[in-house]
Parts: structure tokens; C-alpha cells; sequence
């Protein structure tokens, strides 16, 4: 049978310490959220400072970056690349990129991105 390691209360305290530290140290106001690797919440920790909306964003990305295994850091940087390629093949086909044109190429670019995820 196998087994897997889990996060422990002790471990989850270390972790949020160290993180804690590391944002104090760079006078980060931030969100700090430990999941385990299904993605479900297991510590939440705002900050001095930190926007309200922190409290939602940073689950969120923990849970991305959980369940798909990779830093969302990657999604970040696939995001523009992509779009730039989207819109390049939409001029190549006469598109104008007027308000029309720049929300097809949005939607395109989060249609190609979804069927990459998955």
C-alpha cells in the first residue's frame, strides 16, 4: 500500500512562520495560503496592510498552482506570449484590432490557454 506524507498543524505553523518573515523582510503586504496537494486550504494568513481581496486571490492561486502542479508564475508568463500570437493570426486574416477585434483575440487566447490546462 502506498502512503504519502501530509501537512501536520506543527508543519503548517513553520511554513506560515517562514513565509511571514520572508514578506515582513521585503515589506511585502501579502496573503499568505498553504493547501496541500489537492489544493484545499489549509492555513490563510493576511497580513498587515494586505488588500482585502488578498484573503480570495491567494487561495485561489494556491489551488492553481496545487492541482496543475506547477508555479502559476508559468501562467503568468504564457498569458502575454500567447495573446500576441492570437492577435498576429487574427491580422494575418484582415482583423482589425479595434475593441471588436481585441475581445475576439481575448477570447481566443483564454479558449487556447483553457484546452492547454487541459
Amino acid at each position: 500500500m502506498k502512503t504519502k506524507a501530509v501537512l501536520e498543524l506543527s508543519d503548517l505553523k513553520a511554513i506560515a512562520a517562514a513565509a511571514e518573515a520572508e514578506a515582513l523582510r521585503n515589506q511585502w503586504a501579502v496573503t499568505i495560503a498553504i493547501v496541500d496537494d489537492g489544493g484545499h486550504l489549509l492555513w490563510l494568513q493576511r497580513l498587515d496592510g494586505a488588500a482585502p481581496i488578498s484573503a480570495h486571490i491567494a487561495p485561489a492561486k494556491a489551488h492553481t498552482a496545487a492541482t496543475g502542479r506547477r508555479e502559476t508564475k508559468v501562467y503568468e508568463d504564457i498569458i502575454p506570449e500567447l495573446a500576441v500570437a492570437v492577435a498576429d493570426a487574427l491580422i494575418e486574416q484582415d482583423y482589425e484590432m479595434d475593441t471588436e477585434g481585441l475581445d475576439l483575440a481575448y477570447q481566443l487566447t483564454l479558449r487556447v490557454f483553457f484546452r492547454m490546462l487541459f
